[in-house]
């Protein structure tokens, strides 16, 4: 069990983290002065507040650091409540971008693609380095395209640590307790989306839990249907990250995180019933089991933004802000 379970999942899972904290690294470098230069006047209204940040979430590839990065700005009186609704929207709508490119069948092509975007990077800081041969004027591209080259090496490495994720499929199918839960999932959805909300809030990614039931779903071993299932359940784990940033901030801040809180859980409630449909919908895009968990979270969490849009438009939001 160790070695065909324990040890796959581990080192997956590291290299996963690992690649995700390269890739939000190298594309905040790059992405980050647009948030901090453009938030005010890009989320005058929460329509474009929610598609700012469903863009930079994109860019940012983490639905997380937005969300921790706007508590920070509205502890600071930055931005008003129903702005920060927007921005909690898009960044869910912006964080299906990586569970999209995780559906995309090109983990073969992954150990090629880490060595590929490594070798650029090197070749970077090596003209980076070579100020003689490197004109002033082209040393911002040169910056600029070793970090497209680290945050190319990070995704190469989460397509590697789902690869490697993949390998505890047959182990498991002839374990009794993965069956066993899957068979209870059938059943029940709320197995599926407990599974889901505990994974996440202990490993601090959605992505990650995402992945992982998209590489297992694609090997055959987990259904599509109970994959959306912990869908659901991590849009409610994530929200752990949030509630921890705002403990012994201000009243804004806590307001920030128990939105976020609120609108996740209610989002899937909502679609816990509908879980069926949500798979009937995704399997119109695609016959591939993994790839149609992909699209089901993008759907659910476009039209849970969507519904809970126009609540951002209240009055109330205006009154409940601590007078300055």
């Amino acid at each position: 069990m160790l070695h065909s379970i324990v040890f796959p999942l581990l080192y997956g899972l590291t290299i996963f983290f690992l690649g995700m904290k390269l890739m939000e690294a190298s594309l905040y470098k790059l992405s980050g002065p647009l948030l901090s230069s453009s938030l005010d006047r890009a989320t005058a209204t929460p329509l474009k507040g929610m598609l700012f940040s469903t863009g930079i979430t994109a860019l940012l590839q983490s639905s997380t650091a937005v969300t921790v990065l706007t508590i920070g700005l509205v502890n600071a009186n930055l931005l008003g409540y129903a702005r920060t609704l927007g921005i909690i929207l898009g960044s869910n709508v912006g964080t299906t971008v990586t569970t999209e490119l995780l559906s995309l069948k090109i983990g073969k092509y992954a150990l090629p693609m880490l060595l590929f975007f490594i070798s650029c990077w090197i070749i970077c800081v090596i003209l980076g380095e070579l100020k003689s041969v490197v004109h002033s004027r082209h040393s911002h591209a040169v910056h600029t395209a070793g970090y497209i080259s680290l945050a190319g090496a990070g995704f190469s490495m989460v397509m590697l640590g789902i690869v490697m994720m993949q390998r505890i499929g047959p182990a498991l199918e002839q374990g009794g307790l993965f069956p066993w839960f899957v068979q209870q999932a059938s059943h029940s959805v709320w197995w599926g989306m407990a599974a889901g909300a505990c994974l996440t809030a202990l490993v601090h990614s959605s992505a990650a839990v995402i992945g992982m039931a998209i590489g297992l779903a694609a090997t055959g071993t987990l259904p599509p249907e109970v994959g959306i299932a912990i869908v659901l359940g991590s849009n409610v784990g994530t929200c752990v990250t949030a509630w921890m940033a705002a403990i012994g901030g201000s009243k804004a801040g806590q307001f920030v995180a128990w939105s976020h809180i609120i609108l996740n859980v209610a989002g899937a409630l909502l679609f816990a019933p509908l879980i069926s449909l949500l798979y009937q919908a995704a399997a119109l895009f695609t016959t591939e089991p993994g790839a149609q968990i992909a699209h089901a979270q993008t759907i659910f969490n476009i039209v849970c933004s969507l519904l809970a849009l126009p609540l951002c438009y209240l009055k109330i939001w205006k009154r409940l802000e601590p007078k300055s």
